[in-house]
C-alpha cells in the first residue's frame, strides 16, 4: 500500500509518505524503505509501519549508515512506526 500524505505540487513543503511493511520480516522492511527513499527528495519524510519488532533497530541503523535522520519511533499495539527524514544528495 502506498499513500501520499500531504504532497501538493508546487508547494514549498516537503512530502510525507507512509509505507506498509506489515507481515514483512528482516531484511524486507529495510529493503522496502531503501527502495522508497530512492524515489523521495531530500527533506521528505517517510513513515514505515511494520509488524516486525526488529525494524525498530534495523531501520535506524540503516539511516545512520546512509545519512538519513530518524525522526520518531512509536509502538501501537502490534505495529511499529518508524519515521525518517531523507538526507541530502551528498549524504546518499
Amino acid at each position: 500500500m502506498h499513500r501520499d500524505l500531504g504532497y501538493h505540487p508546487g508547494a514549498m513543503t516537503s512530502r510525507h509518505e507512509q509505507l506498509d511493511c506489515h507481515r514483512l520480516l528482516c531484511p524486507l522492511p529495510v529493503i522496502r524503505v531503501q527502495d522508497r527513499v530512492a524515489t523521495l527528495a531530500p527533506g521528505d519524510t517517510l513513515t514505515a509501519v511494520c509488524t516486525d519488532p526488529g525494524a525498530l533497530q534495523d531501520i535506524p541503523a540503516w539511516c545512520r549508515i546512509n545519512g538519513h535522520a530518524l525522526v520518531a519511533t512509536e509502538t501501537r499495539d502490534d505495529e511499529y512506526l518508524i519515521t525518517i527524514r531523507v538526507g541530502t544528495e551528498q549524504q546518499r
